[in-house]
């Protein structure tokens, strides 16, 4: 029963903030104020507890290669085969196609499945993962699509096509140069801008300096910590809708098509090719079916300037995520 309790309760809460919303207790907008605080502070706090309270050993630093692999292939996949595709439908793509949600929907779960000791792998999965989600992902998108950061897709830029018009060459080599250079800032700004990312670069070099965090680290970021899966959830639920159209069902169906199989391909190959004991592979497999990142719902907001279907989307990969998790861990657990 405890084993199908937790994500109930996630689920639960979602729904309870989508609910709150309907009924005009949350403002369509007043999610951005949880949204800033979730990334900002309560995330970030989450992850020092992480490390304040659990012992992470440099060797599992394998596990981060590979949560960055399994992160960074799936969008590349989708910009490559998706080229005849609108500008806002490839972005909506690949910033929802890829990446998990870790510290917001795992960690409680895996609790429940495999008990404390596998949040450490999970939390060494989440720092390659970490690298995409709060920050690769997004700025490759924008790279990629030649979105301009800082601003969302107006309506008809949504629709053009990439590759339509011809490519404007630069023969002026100072042209070239700070070309470079404002992508070169757009990358560092992309990836120092996120909190999340800043505080896992900390944890990571002082794991690696072999420094123990003090026992006062742990009990200041205790209620970070509490309050991260709680309030990341309510967040989904008050920024989430339901699909306004066919369209948005197929969207919604093409995330569902890349993420499940490439999660599953992952999964398997985390069980059966990393060389670590039953409880570290079962725990990174799980990671690969996990949900929708939650930075997700924010970069869709800020490149594509409506976040309702990412929620949605989050919200529907979660109870996907909730039964094949379930499954794959009584399949790995009867092995």
């Amino acid at each position: 029963m405890s084993v199908v309790l937790e994500p109930v309760i996630l689920l639960a809460i979602i729904l309870l903030g989508y609910l709150f919303k309907r009924v005009g207790l949350f403002k369509p907008m007043d999610y951005r104020v949880l949204q800033t605080a979730e990334f900002n502070l309560i995330l970030p706090g989450a992850i020092v507890f992480s490390f304040a309270t659990n012992p992470h050993d440099s060797s599992l630093l394998l596990v981060s290669v590979f949560a960055f692999v399994a992160s960074l292939v799936p969008p590349l996949a989708i910009y490559l085969t998706s080229r005849h595709a609108s500008v806002g439908h490839r972005a909506f793509l690949m910033l929802n196609g890829s990446g998990f949600n870790i510290g917001c929907f795992s960690f409680p779960m895996f609790q429940s499945l495999l008990g404390p000791a596998a949040l450490v792998p999970a939390a060494m999965f989440d720092i390659g993962n970490n690298v995409m989600v709060a920050a690769g992902t997004n700025v490759m998108t924008q790279g990629l699509l030649h979105i301009r950061p800082g601003e969302p897709l107006s309506s008809e830029e949504k629709l053009v096509r990439v590759g339509t018009a011809p490519a404007v060459k630069l023969d002026d080599s100072d042209a070239r140069n700070l070309r470079f250079k404002a992508m070169l800032t757009n990358i560092v700004k992309g990836f120092l801008g996120s909190v999340s990312f800043d505080t896992y670069l900390v944890m990571l070099a002082l794991m690696l300096a072999g420094v123990t965090l003090p026992g006062w680290v742990a009990q200041a970021s205790r209620p970070f910590s509490a309050a991260n899966a709680f309030c990341s959830m309510l967040m989904v639920g008050m920024l989430m809708d339901l699909p306004a159209n066919v369209q948005d069902v197929k969207e919604v169906a093409q995330i569902l098509a890349w993420r499940i199989p490439f999660g599953v391909i992952f999964a398997l190959a985390a069980w059966f090719l990393l060389p670590f004991g039953p409880l570290v592979r079962q725990a990174v497999a799980l990671c690969c079916l996990a949900p929708t990142a939650v930075f997700a719902t924010m970069f869709t907001d800020k490149v594509l300037g409506n976040a309702k279907l990412a929620g949605f989307t989050l919200a529907l990969t979660a109870f996907c995520s909730t039964v094949l998790m379930i499954l794959a861990h009584l399949l790995m657990g009867a092995v």
